[in-house]
């Protein structure tokens, strides 16, 4: 563990890492990581990493580094599942921070460091085994020939679960070097205003990231600051290099072409940079203490062309398929790429095709890199593989007769043989590779006939209100600003699109949910649909409130279900992995959503009806009075809410609680949920229980809604369920309501969704995201059906959906404008420059 510790703290108070709010020295960095190490301190285990380029993912790979753990990096928002239960890590660090598991003590190498996804997915449990002096060497040789210096600034463009992303890391780290975190794309205009605020050096790219820069426009690149950009995770074609190559040279900065492999840990050759205009299709000579052969291969007639074989210290020390794997040594000493390529008389390698992209297909032996070349050549960039016995080819934007057409003639088949599929982005890995899983998939959908489902891209953008091309393929519905309200329209819809709600949807990336299948039957059995448990509870709570004020039955305690689900989703939606300042734009907005359309009623009703009182206005009744009133009691829910969550909002934005719940965002929850059961117990004898304090003590169900959300692990739900049972004995005085608030919450901890008729989850739906509507303007419709109770709460409900629709389509048409405008101000602004 010293040894990393003593590397980062002798680089003394050299900046270590730069963000958009912070700055770390080595020294802080290396106290950061000693303190989080603590956390995770143990017996050597398996460490599943899910990977952000923020500071937060930083340290804890440090730290457990540092431990000597064995580190799995997974990129976040994907399904890990079966990585999980393949190998059982003792540890796993995601959004909601550091849990630890029982089992999965696996024997472990004592070489071991670091397990890598051979292809930037979780999909499959085949991982790479690297050692320490494999990532040491690595570093070691790729510092010296990009003449990594300690002033070097490094922009993180590439993910962290991708061994390119993870070498520039350790590289710079390695020299005492900066690194920039972002997770900003290079489309984005926040990523060139950091890089240039913080004097940016370098960053890495993968060949997609410069078909983005060409979008973007060569100016991006003017950056004074900027020494050298490098690029490897694929073939880049040639003219492509060259046109960089020379925009380099002009601009006074170099472009390295790298090539690599995660087996070989990231690098094996790079190409000088003087020598990449004029040998752009050469991937260049070994890196440092590296060496290739060139090895005789069937497939090919030409001596001088063979398979490309490595040899060096930084070839892995094999594959891992199961966990007893992971107690091997080194079982390979060369790395036999499946690349074919020859050696040219200057010294220089270069790649001619890859043995493991062909395919067998009516006969002939098709070169699918040969095929995707000969289409750019004809102005058509796509991606090329078999689904079945047919060629897939993925475009975008391209006509799919034309597409059929050239590729067909490329491959040499019939027209028939070639399945084409045009989409808006072509899909990439989160490494930047072409991602060939998802075109079998959408090939093996468009093959099947028309999906029966909308398109997720729409209707991402019509649930969240926002502009369908500006959302990423790779952001999920929480990276893209979701939040409870919009949860439950958009769990609805999903449904319905996808036939199913897959398990933690709202953290799945849009590519995987748009390559799911579609249900290719127009019916359904009649229980075969799934609802949110929390949509459900919502729903029900709403209408047990209205059908017992209204008097049609007496089902007390929906209130405070209301209560615990506004606390369950504050956890999942409020507190998620984007900066404080984010987080702090989200929690006003939710707060805003509340207290703005119930400040509004309120008006409305004081206008109307003698119900309310001016301090009804200020969401302060309970506190301000007066408290004899027939109404005073009224919106107590809402007053509860809003306040919770403004004292929430003032207390999260200290960076020293944003910091600890990050790193332990149970423990958190529970600290806070411990201070509403002292409120509940009156442990301090403040005597609260009555008038406006009476508020504050229902703050302990928000907070169990809370530790809900945070709970990873059995004995986590279990733990507040404990809790949950104990705080409700005797707290209303009336064991059915306890008993109805308890099996709400219940079905909160325990079931994330409940199976219905595909018509009830309509319904529930409608019900569920009307219910804030619901709630603000039912105490003035059912008394005007007096002596119809049923139609009374009918009544209620239909006007607050009609009023939460309207109230939707108010903000689409205020959005549209606002595209309209700004489409409008664009091009002037432009000719102003």
């Amino acid at each position: 563990m010293s040894r990393l510790l003593d590397h980062l703290r002798g680089h003394g108070e050299r900046v270590a890492i730069l963000t958009d709010t912070q700055q770390l020295s080595y020294h802080e960095l290396a106290d950061a990581v000693a303190d989080i190490a603590q956390e995770i301190d143990g017996p050597r285990r398996v460490v599943l990493l899910e990977t952000r380029n923020d500071l937060t993912t930083l340290e804890y790979y440090l730290a457990a580094m540092s431990g000597g753990h064995v580190v799995l990096p997974v990129p976040a928002g994907r399904d890990h599942t079966t990585i999980v239960r393949t190998y059982e890590p003792g540890v796993v660090i995601d959004s909601s921070g550091i849990h630890h598991h029982r089992g999965g003590r696996h024997p472990l190498h004592e070489d071991l460091a670091l397990l890598l996804s051979t292809s930037g997915s979780t999909g499959s449990p085949k991982l790479v085994r690297l050692s320490h002096r494999n990532l040491a060497s690595n570093a070691v040789a790729i510092a010296d020939y990009l003449d990594i210096r300690e002033t070097d600034r490094a922009a993180t463009t590439l993910p962290m679960s991708y061994c390119y992303g993870l070498s520039v890391i350790h590289s710079h780290l390695l020299r005492g070097a900066g690194l920039i975190l972002t997770d900003h794309s290079v489309v984005d205009d926040e990523f060139w205003q950091l890089f240039r605020r913080h004097c940016g050096t370098s960053f890495a790219g993968v060949p997609y990231t410069f078909e983005l820069l060409e979008r973007v426009g060569a100016q991006a690149l003017h950056l004074p600051h900027l020494r050298y950009v490098t690029q490897a995770g694929g073939r880049m074609p040639p003219e492509r290099v060259r046109r960089f190559a020379e925009l380099g040279r002009l601009r006074g900065w170099d472009l390295f072409v790298m090539y690599g492999a995660t087996e070989a840990t990231a690098r094996m050759s790079y190409l000088p940079p003087q020598l990449a205009s004029s040998q752009p299709e050469a991937i260049g000579t070994p890196i440092p203490g590296g060496a290739f052969a060139i090895e005789p291969c069937d497939t090919q007639d030409d001596e001088d062309i063979g398979e490309l074989v490595y040899r060096g210290p930084n070839v892995m020390m094999g594959y891992a398929h199961r966990p007893a794997d992971l107690a091997l040594g080194k079982t390979v000493d060369a790395l036999r790429t499946g690349d074919l390529a020859r050696r040219c008389h200057d010294g220089l390698y270069q790649l001619i095709g890859r043995s493991s992209r062909f395919v067998k297909m009516y006969g002939l032996r098709i070169d699918l890199q040969r095929v995707e070349a000969t289409m750019r050549d004809h102005g058509i960039t796509a991606i090329c593989t078999d689904v079945e016995d047919r060629l897939a080819v993925a475009t975008a934007g391209h006509d799919k007769a034309e597409v059929q057409r050239v590729a067909a003639a490329a491959a040499g088949v019939p027209a028939a043989a070639v399945q084409a599929v045009t989409v808006a982005e072509l899909p990439m890995l989160p490494s930047g590779k072409p991602d060939y899983e998802t075109v079998r998939i959408l090939a093996g959908a468009s093959n099947a006939g028309p999906p029966n489902a909308i398109g997720l891209r729409k209707l991402f953008a019509d649930v969240l209100q926002i502009d369908a091309d500006s959302i990423d393929d790779n952001a999920s519905f929480v990276d893209l600003g979701g939040d409870s309200l919009s949860y439950v329209m958009m769990s609805v819809r999903l449904e319905r699109a996808l036939g199913r709600l897959p398990a933690g949807w709202q953290r799945l990336a849009l590519r995987q949910l748009d390559a799911m299948p579609r249900p290719a039957r127009r019916w359904r059995p009649l229980w075969g649909a799934t609802l949110d448990t929390s949509v459900a509870l919502r729903a029900a709570a709403i209408l047990l409130i209205v059908g017992s004020h209204a008097g049609l039955f007496e089902l007390w305690g929906g209130a405070y279900v209301l209560l615990g689900i506004a606390g369950y989703n504050f956890g999942r939606f409020c507190l998620t992995r984007v900066p404080r300042t984010e987080r702090m734009r989200h929690l006003r907005n939710t707060i805003a959503w509340i207290a703005a359309p119930s400040v509004a009623w309120i008006v409305i009703a004081l206008l109307l009806t003698n119900d309310y009182y001016p301090t009804n206005l200020l969401l302060a009744n309970k506190f301000l009075g007066p408290h004899d009133s027939m109404t005073a009691g009224r919106l107590w829910f809402v007053e509860a809410l809003v306040w919770i969550l403004v004292a929430l909002a003032a207390l999260c934005w200290l960076p020293l609680l944003d910091r600890f719940e990050r790193k332990q965002p149970f423990a958190i929850a529970v600290v806070f949920l411990a201070a509403g059961l002292a409120l509940r117990y009156d442990v301090l004898g403040l005597y609260l229980g009555h008038d406006a304090w009476s508020t504050v003590l229902t703050f302990w169900f928000f907070a169990v809604g809370w530790a809900a959300a945070k709970a990873s692990t059995t004995l986590q739900r279990a733990a507040v369920t404990l809790v949950l049972i104990i705080g409700l004995r005797g707290y209303f005085g009336d064991s059915q309501r306890e008993a109805l608030v308890l099996a709400g919450f219940v079905l909160l901890i325990w079931v994330t969704a409940l199976r219905c008729p595909p018509a009830a989850t309509i319904v529930a739906g409608l019900v569920a995201e009307a219910s804030l509507y619901i709630y603000l303007t039912h105490f003035q419709i059912y008394p005007l059906f007096d002596g119809h109770r049923l139609l009374g709460v009918i009544a209620s409900v239909v006007v607050g959906v009609l009023l939460t629709q309207l109230v939707t389509a108010v903000r689409k048409r205020i959005r549209g404008r606002r595209v309209m405008l700004s489409s409008v101000r664009v091009p002037a602004a432009t000719a102003l420059r």
